[in-house]
């Protein structure tokens, strides 16, 4: 892979080289590390990059492997930039012929998704979306069971995102992370929603396999000076028939990444905690409530939930390796498409450039419900 991003001043490129390293499936083989010079060369000297390989900008790179021989080039870059930087590497990559991996939200636009799903339509290429929690074995678990219909009819979705980091107004106190994510010409709409709240509407839809299709919504700025939203709440219809309520807010004080998420149907409902990734509880209409738990030797897991467990049972499958599992599924149906091979289903099982625009849909629909007079507001794609 290239990287675009994540250089020795960034946030999230590390992980993201520790969650691609992590099956040896694949190799970072270049990057354009940083808009600052002198970082982008400190980063590839860091990082055991060959100089030419260690590019500028994105064009360079871009332009440059595309140049060279197939055996030689990349097979997809990696974007781990802010998000208004999202858009312009991912279509040239794609334009030059190389699978997409991207941070979300995945454009700052919802008219950007829309040309990126098209061009990712048009190329055949593939383009993932790093939304980290679907990777988590246990929430794996809790889609397999919704799908095969153990809960019954799905009712009632309950989400929640609570984080505490920007309490205070951090943004004008040195921090980079905070600076960006709450200014409007790089983050984009919304703060909260773009930021966490996309990551519960992605977790409930792939859980419970509906899509939303109306919100009622309530966007805050909770803290004094801040000029974007930072906290927020939304009521959710599905096409399912199911009612939901999604909370998310960043001004939690005292919460790191709580993200939570509850299903109920007909005939019992489960509950997962990002903070106690292993377990699944579910609890019975009629029956004692159960508690699953991952591993992959257990034989009452589903083969999407054992195919993405990585320890034996009673070792925690943290956050890396559920980011892990996100990269090894995309490695994986790559190598199938190269070597002309039907991937499996489970392989197939990470976001895609449709949960893409799902996600910026939903921030552009949250946004015009919060500042309508309506109390529904329609769900526009």
């Amino acid at each position: 892979m290239g990287m675009v991003g994540g250089g020795q001043d960034a946030f999230i490129g590390a992980i993201h080289r520790l969650a691609a390293n992590m099956d040896g499936l694949i190799e970072l083989k270049c990057g354009a590390l940083s808009i600052k010079p002198e970082t982008a060369i400190a980063s590839g000297k860091a990082l055991f990059l060959p100089e030419s390989r260690t590019y500028l900008t994105y064009d360079e790179m871009i332009k440059a492997e595309a140049a060279l021989p197939a055996d030689e080039r990349i097979d997809f870059v990696t974007i781990v930039t802010p998000n208004f930087a999202h858009f312009a590497p991912a279509m040239m990559a794609l334009e030059h012929g190389f699978n997409v991996v991207i941070e979300k939200p995945m454009t700052f636009s919802l008219e950007e998704a829309k040309l990126l799903k098209q061009k990712v339509e048009e190329t055949g290429l593939l383009l993932c979306l790093t939304h980290t929690y679907s990777g988590y074995p246990m929430v794996k678990q809790a889609k397999a069971m919704v799908s095969e219909g153990k809960l019954g009819k799905i009712r009632k979705v309950l989400v929640e995102y609570p984080q505490g980091w920007l309490s205070t107004l951090s943004e004008r106190e040195g921090n980079a992370q905070a600076a960006w994510r709450t200014d409007p010409k790089k983050s984009g709409k919304s703060s909260v929603m773009g930021d966490i709240g996309t990551h519960a509407s992605h977790l409930a839809e792939y859980i419970t396999g509906a899509k939303i299709t109306d919100v009622c919504a309530e966007l805050n700025t909770l803290v004094e000076g801040r000029i974007m939203d930072d906290d927020g709440a939304v009521l959710l219809k599905f096409d399912n028939g199911a009612k939901g309520v999604l909370i998310a807010s960043q001004v939690a004080a005292g919460e790191e990444n709580a993200l939570k998420i509850r299903v109920y149907g007909e005939k019992g409902g489960i509950e997962w905690f990002q903070h106690d990734p292993n377990t699944l509880t579910v609890r019975w209409l009629n029956e004692p409530t159960q508690v699953l738990r991952a591993g992959s030797n257990y034989a009452h897991l589903s083969s999407f939930a054992t195919h993405n467990c990585r320890t034996p049972g009673g070792h925690p499958e943290g956050y890396l390796e559920a980011f892990a599992n996100i990269y090894r599924n995309f490695a994986l149906t790559l190598g199938c498409k190269l070597e002309g091979t039907a991937p499996t289903a489970e392989m197939l099982d990470f976001p895609s450039v449709e949960d893409g625009v799902r996600g910026m849909a939903f921030i552009d629909n949250v946004v015009a419900s919060s500042q309508s007079d309506k109390k529904w507001t329609p769900y526009v794609l």
